[in-house]
């Protein structure tokens, strides 16, 4: 998997947490009945995406520099 910077990751999963977990309480607490199961599960998608953008972000390893392209100094 192409590596993600550990910011982007970061913003990333955050942004999918607290829209999962507002989704949820609105699907549960303030929706209509017609449409509770549907805010509930896109909740449950969006805090599923953030797991996995967590997962991401414990897992990569560091991103080593390529020496190829490092200039070498004059002597």
């Amino acid at each position: 998997m192409k590596y993600v910077q550990p910011f982007r990751a970061k913003v990333l999963m955050i942004l999918f947490f607290t829209t999962g977990t507002i989704g949820m309480v609105i699907g549960i607490v303030y929706a209509p009945p017609t449409a509770t199961l549907i805010f509930t599960f896109m909740g449950v998608i969006n805090f599923g995406l953030g797991l996995f953008f967590g997962y991401i972000l414990m897992t990569q390893t560091n991103k080593v520099p390529d020496k190829r392209k490092k200039k070498k100094k004059d002597r």
